[in-house]
């Protein structure tokens, strides 16, 4: 069938809102399954890992496609527990537009909170779904309230479209709401001139105009639509199809002129190797095509296939707008282009802030564990899976205890391979004390001549590294190799003086030299090791930690200790929030004394206080209260050893100077 329009949309909420059952509905209300699959039973389309049937969770997002009213809609089911945000993160970066569901029960968490900020960030248009207005326990009109106070709408407006009639009981009702005509008037009169002249006059607005109206606002992110229903029930459902296809922008909106597809997954099979799930914003691709890799070599696509599920088809080609995988592409890494390279903003969702050292059961299986590892990292490369040598250790970056366990299980049930994982620690960082100049005046022994002066300039926290390449004159340092000095000091900042990764500051290429002789083309990536140590060492680093933003609620009988615990933990705290016999309290907490209370509070209230955390970024921490790390491979400030190990008289795995 060829498609009206075609409109890539996201499923996003936080864990248990009911986000797979409503995909599952989705596409039995359009006729792509025959049979709704369930959670409870294990056998939903999007879920298909042994781990994901098991746990009834989603670990990994997952792509679908089906029509509706002759348009095509390419559905992406994304996981709701924050141990898995990077899979969220990445699917974030090519989406339309989005479906954000909230329960009626369990209201908004604080992982709905994380993805409103990434939505609302990325100016992603999008529609909520009340789910499970079913329950004991709805309150969608009070959640409808809750939405508007406690998302950060900036000054945006929510229409509610559906009204529930015995809401939490088994004979509930959901109908189009009585008052909508006038709620959507009135709100779109802020946003549309002619909407709003029409209002003042007291005119009638036909339904298409005020659609219109509605679809350009939503487009905008000046209005989110908010509908409700029982996904179990596929109650609501048809009318959010409705919505989907009424109210969020089609893909033709970020298409370009010429050929553009950004690789937003990667995922491994036995038979075709390595496998890139493409967005494409333009052009077309077919089977046999031979393309550019961003590492600079030709690959040949062998295959183009089309996912539902686990399930999939071959298509032979992709066209504009749409979303499809490639195989035969073995160096492409997520977030590649391919073509003319998309623009588009990034937001953090995931923060891995543990550290994991993973050993195989069996000593004889330490190097295919180290395969495996490296090939999931592939997939999902904040697990930034990093093998040392010298100790034979393999170390993981994670976010939390679920993740370590979806791990253990791929390993288990991908490469027949069986692993025991350290109790996690918390990944520290550093960043500059103060503004210096770092040095290095490489012209011995010869033939070499590479002299590299950088500028260090701390910044706020959460600012990441900003690289400045100056105005140094092509005569005083060809513009290749300051080409090198900036490639060698992104690779060289992951450990800083303390051992961590710097971060927060910004520095500026103040001078370089090269000789017209003397210089090697690999002399700057020895140098701006030793130029970048030079310089964080005379000025000095702070070390950073890890911190939680938390939400505690819990019988008010529990308050002084809960604040207890939080003092003892070194956190800070809001006044609490008093509802009755039971309290709120929003606090932030560092990681390193917080990664064990969650069980603690399950005990201290008999498995009745509620905990929610979101990562709320690094801030200082005094070095006796932290740690630092052991240094991985030559350390550039041992000058000697540094210049042996980087003209390759020694040799280290664990590092790179390039």
């Amino acid at each position: 069938m060829t498609p009206d329009k075609i409109y890539n949309i996201g499923i996003l909420a936080h864990v248990d809102a009911g986000k797979t059952t409503l995909t599952e509905q989705l596409l039995y209300l359009s006729g792509a399954l025959r049979k709704a699959g369930s959670v409870d039973s294990g056998d939903t389309h999007t879920d298909w890992l042994p781990i994901e049937r098991e746990r009834g969770i989603s670990v990994r997002s997952a792509q679908t496609t089906f029509f509706w009213k002759e348009n095509q809609i390419n559905l992406i089911d994304t996981p709701g527990h924050i141990d898995f945000a990077s899979e969220v993160e990445r699917s974030l970066a090519i989406l339309d537009g989005a479906v954000l569901i909230i329960s009626a029960v369990e209201g908004i968490q604080s992982y709905t909170e994380s993805l409103w900020r990434a939505l609302h960030k990325l100016k992603i248009p999008t529609i909520i779904f009340v789910n499970k207005v079913d329950r004991a326990g709805s309150r969608f009109y009070e959640l409808c309230e809750d939405i508007k106070a406690l998302l950060p709408f900036d000054g945006k407006s929510i229409i509610r479209m559906c009204d529930v009639k015995n809401e939490g009981l088994k004979d509930f009702e959901v109908s189009k709401a009585a008052s909508v005509y006038e709620n959507t008037v009135e709100v779109l009169a802020d946003y549309d001139d002619n909407i709003a002249e029409a209002y003042l006059l007291g005119e009638d607005i036909d339904k298409n105009t005020l659609e219109d109206a509605l679809k350009t606002a939503v487009g905008e992110q000046n209005v989110i639509p908010v509908f409700c229903g029982c996904a179990q029930k596929s109650i609501g459902v048809s009318e959010l199809l409705d919505a989907i296809i009424t109210f969020l922008p089609t893909s033709d909106k970020k298409l370009v002129d010429t050929l553009s597809a950004t690789v937003f997954k990667i995922e491994h099979d036995k038979t075709m190797g390595k496998i890139a799930h493409v967005r494409m914003y333009g052009g077309e691709l077919r089977a046999r095509d031979t393309v550019d890799s961003p590492a600079g070599t030709l690959q040949k696509i062998t295959q183009i296939r089309k996912f539902n599920g686990q399930k999939y088809i071959d298509i032979g080609s992709v066209g504009a707008g749409d979303i499809a995988a490639l195989c035969g592409l073995s160096s492409v890494k997520v977030m590649d282009t391919i073509g003319t390279k998309t623009v588009f903003d990034n937001y953090r969702l995931a923060n891995p802030f543990l550290s994991v050292k993973v050993t195989p059961v069996n000593e004889a299986e330490l190097m295919p564990l180290l395969t495996a590892l490296k090939e999931l990292s592939d997939e999902d490369p904040l697990l930034d899976c990093k093998w040392e040598k010298s100790e034979r250790e393999i170390l993981i970056s994670i976010t939390g205890q679920m993740q370590m366990e979806i791990i253990s299980s791929l390993l288990k049930d991908r490469y027949n391979l069986s692993a025991v994982f350290s109790e996690p620690s918390v990944i520290y960082k550093e960043t500059p004390r103060a503004s210096g100049f770092g040095y290095e005046c490489y012209t011995m022994p010869k033939p070499c001549w590479a002299v590299v002066k950088l500028y260090f300039e701390p910044l706020p926290r959460g600012s990441g590294v900003v690289y400045d390449g100056g105005k140094v004159p092509n005569n005083s340092c060809f513009y290749r190799y300051q080409e090198h000095i900036r490639r060698s000091f992104f690779a060289n900042i992951a450990q800083g003086p303390l051992g961590w990764e710097v971060t927060d500051f910004k520095v500026t290429l103040a001078d370089a030299e090269h000789h017209t002789i003397h210089t090697h083309p690999l002399d700057f990536f020895v140098a701006t090791p030793m130029a970048i140590m030079n310089g964080l060492t005379n000025i000095g680093t702070t070390l950073l930690e890890p911190f939680l933003k938390v939400r505690i609620s819990a019988a008010s009988e529990y308050l002084g200790k809960v604040i207890g615990d939080i003092t003892s933990m070194r956190g800070e705290f809001d006044t609490p929030v008093m509802n009755g016999d039971s309290f709120t309290v929003e606090a932030f907490l560092p990681v390193a004394t917080s990664l064990d209370y969650p069980v603690r509070l399950a005990t201290l209230t008999h498995g009745k206080g509620l905990f929610f955390s979101s990562f709320d970024g690094y801030r200082e921490c005094p070095l006796e209260l932290g740690k630092t790390a052991k240094r991985r491979g030559p350390n550039p400030l041992d000058r000697a050893k540094w210049i042996l190990y980087s003209r390759g008289a020694m040799t280290d795995e664990n590092y790179s100077i390039m």
